[in-house]
């Protein structure tokens, strides 16, 4: 008799796979979960066979190492979590299948749209209000941008390298190489639109958060709110993009406090316990979908409930840390 299908995490070291991990311990799936640090605390939320060691996703051979890891392990469905695995995954989808493993993951069009925000701008900017945006490369005009303003990377998520600029020196100083945006300045809430859309590009559930205290870019105290203005912002974002999986939208309101477009995080966000508690799981749904269980028509409902988050301990032998670094240190060594 055949056990259990085998589901990988990857980054099982982020709040995402962390939340992965936990929402499924209890169905009767084999979840493994993967990180490249031995210390990533999502490998021991499952037994030591169930760990695994991964290659950077920036590796040139990173899907060809997680493909012989899945065949070895005879993984079902793959669920990453890391930015840079996303489009290496989705352009060898295609074998992943072959092999017999379904990625829970947007088309490899949806992701190079998502993961380049200039793009991401202009093929949003028809259907939902975005922030002026302007590319820094050799043609850009400082004295043509209103202060202040907004400059973040091209490409990257969360906050990472974004920041308020107030003088017009400081625009001109700014790497013209085309890796930068600059930005109409928001200073209004921000909230975050967790996203369902099933294979065939319908979407099912979409759930608004607004992020009340956010540390390090993740949300720690926030809450879930119905506002249709809202839902069907995410709703038109994720039909231009073509989105068949799940995808965090995040918004801020303008001068008029109407929601402009900020980023979209095509894979599972941090703050996805909020979400799954309000009533949809999408974790369980996408990765259901991906076994073969059709997820229902939407809109599903979910329920208005606010949460903080906290640290959690867990008590281990140390050698289970040892068994962990001395396979990373084989996978580093050339």
């Amino acid at each position: 008799m055949a056990g259990d299908p085998r589901v990988l995490v990857t980054g099982a070291g982020g709040p995402s796979g962390i939340t992965i991990l936990r929402d499924l311990a209890d169905e009767p799936l084999e979840m493994i979960a993967g990180d490249i640090d031995p210390y990533a605390a999502g490998l021991y939320l499952v037994e030591p066979s169930r760990r695994a060691i991964l290659p950077r996703g920036d590796d040139p051979a990173f899907a060809d190492k997680v493909l012989d890891l899945c065949r070895r392990e005879s993984v079902s469905v793959l669920v990453p979590t890391v930015d840079t695995e996303l489009l290496p995954l989705a352009r060898d989808r295609e074998r992943y299948a072959a092999a017999g493993v379904t990625l829970v993951l947007a088309s490899e069009r949806t992701l190079a749209c998502c993961l380049d925000k200039a793009v991401l701008a202009e093929l949003c900017d028809p259907v939902v209000n975005v922030p002026t945006t302007t590319i820094v490369d050799a043609s850009f005009d400082p004295a043509s941008i209103p202060l202040p303003a907004i400059v973040k990377p091209r490409s990257g998520s969360g906050s990472r390298g974004i920041r308020l600029l107030e003088r017009v020196e400081e625009l001109e100083a700014l790497e013209r190489d085309g890796t930068l945006l600059v930005q109409e300045h928001l200073p209004g809430p921000e909230f975050s639109l967790d996203v369902l859309a099933r294979a065939d590009g319908v979407v099912v559930g979409v759930v608004p958060r607004e992020r009340l205290k956010v540390d390090s870019g993740i949300a720690v105290t926030g809450r879930t709110l119905h506002d249709e203005g809202l839902e069907t912002f995410a709703r038109r974002v994720a039909e231009a993009i073509g989105l068949t999986s799940v995808a965090n939208v995040q918004v801020k309101g303008d001068v008029n406090g109407d929601p402009s477009l900020l980023e979209v995080n095509p894979r599972f966000p941090g703050t996805m316990p909020l979400t799954i508690a309000a009533g949809i799981d999408m974790p369980r749904l996408a990765i259901g979908e991906a076994l073969g269980t059709p997820i229902p028509d939407g809109p599903l409902p979910f329920e208005d409930l606010a949460m903080v988050r906290f640290f959690q301990e867990r008590f281990f032998s140390f050698d289970d840390i040892t068994s962990l670094k001395e396979t990373a240190a084989q996978l580093s060594t050339p």
